[in-house]
């Protein structure tokens, strides 16, 4: 019969299992848990969904299936509008350690309902909602960690009450139960392929393995040296070594209606009261540019080199411009933009790639390279896996065109930081069962 000591041994290295939500083409569940050709150890998917609004085909989810499951039919995935899992009678949602996913970057202010005078709701179809009810109603079973992605001015939504949206998301993590840090994140500055700035959140339960330490933790110090970002991130030690707590008060209502807080990169929630502070990274591991993954020429089809009729236009969408212009009701403006490097630099990081990549209209924000022997081209659907950090070709599929591939690197986020951040959660897990 087996003792403590053994049941200890065994639960800090079984794995770990992960929901995955607004799951897209894979990105979490490659940096956690890899692919089926190469698994990693420490995750497993229990269970995952992804639904693309306003959409007939929903092309995301046939490559997650195809991908990840090939021609079984899944019974974990789930190709469903969150807002109506998140309302079923039996919610299907399975007891898991993790959940993790990059919800949209919405409203999320919260209203008083006409026929619930008392009640709060977020406004319809807002998603950050949907993840909070999966969690509530969860309830004991809910996960221990959280691991979320979001665009960087998330901490600066909306425009004329700052901060608010973050502080409604920390007051409801809080009313939860949960220990919250985040970190704006730009994947360059670690040597990955692509300067994508994200805002990641890191939640643990207060009963937690590492929710008790951080319980125990000075916030400062978990943010620059102890906690499972720093240890994935590093940064630069901050020079106020004591920044002042702010304390979250009043309910959910009152946050949507009156809270303002301009945040910092990096920041930190405990017991209701959070610090935000202004990190730097600390780096000086290899660094991939956009050159280092580009394809061979010979291997790049024809489609992807610029037409030499279109060349005056690229160049006038990428320069900088200062000009009169009138709008539909005969109002005069001058419209100001500055320059975009023009074809984009191979010894630098790719700038982000956004949804409308693809295609072959030129456009200001596509990326076009400069090829050795003097011809223009766009970016490939491969380069655009890899400039993500997906592997080759993980996005081609029949009946999914190269435009589509493209969209969904623009909506897809850079794997080897979730893959760091995986493993160093995973470590730190397991450090604190010992």
């Amino acid at each position: 019969m087996p003792n403590s000591t053994t049941k200890n041994h065994k639960n800090q290295y079984r794995k770990l299992k992960v929901v995955e939500l607004f799951a897209g083409v894979g990105g979490f569940r490659i940096g956690l848990c890899g692919t089926p050709k190469k698994l990693k150890r420490g995750y497993e998917i229990a269970w995952a969904n992804q639904w693309e609004p306003g959409t007939r085909i929903q092309h995301a989810a046939m490559v997650y299936k195809e991908k990840f499951h090939g021609s079984k039919e899944p019974n974990i995935f789930f190709n469903e509008d969150i807002n109506k899992v998140a309302n079923l009678n039996k919610l299907p949602v399975p007891k898991h350690d993790l959940l993790v996913g990059g919800f949209p970057c919405q409203d999320y202010s919260v209203a008083r309902t006409l026929s619930h005078a008392a009640g709060l709701e977020g406004k319809k179809g807002v998603l950050w909602w949907a993840i909070h009810k999966i969690i509530k109603r969860l309830d004991k079973n809910a996960p221990n960690y959280l691991m979320l992605e979001n665009v960087d001015r998330l901490l600066k939504s909306p425009a004329k009450q700052r901060g608010r949206d973050f502080g409604i998301i920390l007051a409801s993590l809080a009313n939860l139960g949960y220990i919250v840090e985040w970190r704006v994140i730009n994947a360059a500055d670690y040597g990955m392929p692509q300067r994508r700035k994200r805002t990641f959140i890191m939640a643990y339960k207060e009963n937690s393995p590492i929710g008790g330490k951080a319980l125990k933790s000075s916030p400062a110090l978990w943010l620059t040296n102890t906690g499972p970002i720093a240890k994935a991130f590093p940064v630069h030690k901050i020079n106020n070594p004591s920044p002042t707590e702010i304390k979250l008060s009043g309910d959910l209502l009152s946050i949507s209606e009156k809270f303002e807080y301009q945040f910092d990169n990096t920041g930190f929630m405990k017991n209701g009261k959070f610090i935000s502070i202004r990190t730097l990274p600390k780096y000086t591991g290899l660094k991939q540019t956009l050159g280092s993954i580009l394809i061979s020429g010979d291997k790049v089809p024809q489609e992807y080199f610029l037409n030499e009729k279109d060349m005056e236009r690229w160049r006038y969408l990428k320069g900088a411009k200062n000009q009169e212009r009138k709008s539909k009701t005969g109002f005069k403006y001058v419209y100001k933009e500055g320059p975009v490097t023009f074809p984009d630099p191979l010894d630098k990081p790719s700038r982000t790639i956004i949804t409308g990549e693809g295609g072959a209209t030129p456009a200001r924000h596509k990326h076009v390279i400069l090829t050795p022997n003097g011809k223009y081209r766009r970016l490939t659907p491969i380069e655009l896996e890899k400039l993500c950090m997906f592997p080759e070709g993980h996005t081609e599929l029949p009946g999914i065109s190269a435009q589509r591939r493209a969209f969904f690197m623009g909506n897809a986020l850079v794997v080897g930081v979730t893959e760091r951040l995986g493993k160093s959660l995973l470590k730190q897990h397991r450090t604190t069962l010992k």
